[in-house]
């Protein structure tokens, strides 16, 4: 890892931590005024809502603009809706503060992506990199809500008190301050010429490729399968009879795998290659989902929680990786900003429609429903192999 990745990987962690403990902090306090779990899950939908909107706007900028200026509106953004927050701590504030943190992210993540790909060179690079950025969001996403946590908990006189989710989205609003420092002097790549005559069509034209096609089909297989996995483990383990905090632990464990896999993916990048990894994620994920269900005890859903984090932490690097061989530089914000507005599309509209299908053909037929698809669908993985020659330009 160079040290340029290095600072980058650090300012990813710190703007994403901003948005991840605002995310934990803004609906404890709605409920504690007395929303009701329907407006939090509104609030908490917001956070994702922004960037189904603004990641196609986000990536042609950053395609235009580089990283420090995409990353510097980004900066201002965040700091602004936490900082708010500070200053007016009310349900509809929250709402303005979901809306500014997620979106910020969303834009500062696509020309992170963007400027990493294309610093990088060759297919081997590719998956270094990339490992080592995704590394960046499961830190992040134990930073913010745990600090946040700690100052909810102790800087006010009594714990849960106004005070100390005051403290808490200040630390928020700082955090991104420290993202500007470490980005500010890193230097930009030079702009992407396109061909003379070349004529410039929407980003919806890149599914016009077969290959961006499969490849954006198997990216939402398989962040279904995450949210499946969020969604259906604390309803299983109710049903179960196991407790919040063992829950939380199996959770826990799949979070703690995927993080593990990506920092071991980086040594063994060269033995690697995108289709296979992809190809194995989605079968070991439609066994997983099979078995997962008969697991009567938490030792044996922690156990199936680490294997499904092994193998779906394995996935992101992969897709970023050929995401950025197969699409021409030029359009690579584009392609990034399809990915992140359907993902984030994905996780506003799933959550309903798994509790729609756990209401009809329960809990456990979700995980099987689920299952099947990504297994019937691993196919489209392995129609991904020769994209792999490459298709850079």
């Amino acid at each position: 890892m160079t040290p340029e990745l290095a600072r980058l990987i650090l300012a990813q962690i710190c703007l994403h931590a901003c948005m991840a403990g605002t995310r934990m902090a803004a609906p404890l306090l709605a409920l504690r005024e007395g929303y009701s779990p329907a407006a939090v899950g509104v609030l908490l939908a917001l956070f994702a809502l922004t960037q189904v909107f603004l990641a196609l706007p986000a990536g042609r900028f950053a395609d235009r603009h580089g990283l420090r200026r995409p990353m510097g509106y980004s900066v201002v953004a965040a700091v602004l809706g936490a900082g708010v927050a500070v200053a007016f701590p009310v349900f509809p504030v929250l709402c303005l503060v979901a809306l500014l943190t997620g979106g910020a992210t969303g834009a500062a993540v696509i020309s992170l992506q963007r400027h990493v790909g294309r610093a990088a060179t060759g297919g081997l690079q590719l998956r270094q990199v990339f490992s080592w950025l995704s590394i960046g969001p499961a830190i992040s996403n134990f930073v913010g809500p745990f600090s946040a946590g700690l100052l909810i908990d102790h800087a006010g006189a009594v714990p849960n008190s106004l005070s100390g989710y005051r403290a808490a989205f200040f630390l928020m609003a700082v955090l991104p301050l420290a993202s500007w420092f470490l980005v500010r002097k890193t230097r930009e790549l030079p702009p992407v010429i396109a061909a003379h005559g070349t004529k410039q069509g929407s980003a919806w034209d890149l599914l016009r490729d077969a290959t961006f096609r499969r490849l954006m089909l198997v990216n939402w297989f398989l962040s279904s399968c995450w949210d499946v996995h969020t969604f259906v483990v604390p309803v299983l383990g109710f049903e179960r009879g196991i407790s919040a905090s063992v829950i939380g632990s199996i959770l826990g464990a799949f979070a703690v795998a995927a993080a593990a896999i990506r920092m071991v993916m980086p040594l063994v990048a060269a033995h690697l290659s995108e289709w296979r990894v992809l190809a194995v994620a989605m079968l070991v994920t439609a066994v997983l989902f099979g078995v997962y269900p008969f697991m009567q005890t938490a030792l044996g859903m922690g156990l199936c929680s680490v294997v499904l984090g092994l193998a779906l932490g394995t996935v992101q690097p992969m897709i970023m990786s050929m995401l950025h061989q197969i699409t021409p530089e030029a359009r690579h914000g584009e392609a990034l900003g399809l990915r992140l507005m359907a993902i984030n599309a994905s996780s506003v509209v799933m959550p309903m429609l798994f509790g729609t299908l756990g209401a009809v053909i329960g809990i456990a037929g979700v995980f099987w429903a689920t299952g099947a698809v990504v297994g019937a669908g691993s196919r489209v993985a392995w129609l991904l192999r020769p994209a792999t020659a490459g298709k850079r330009s």
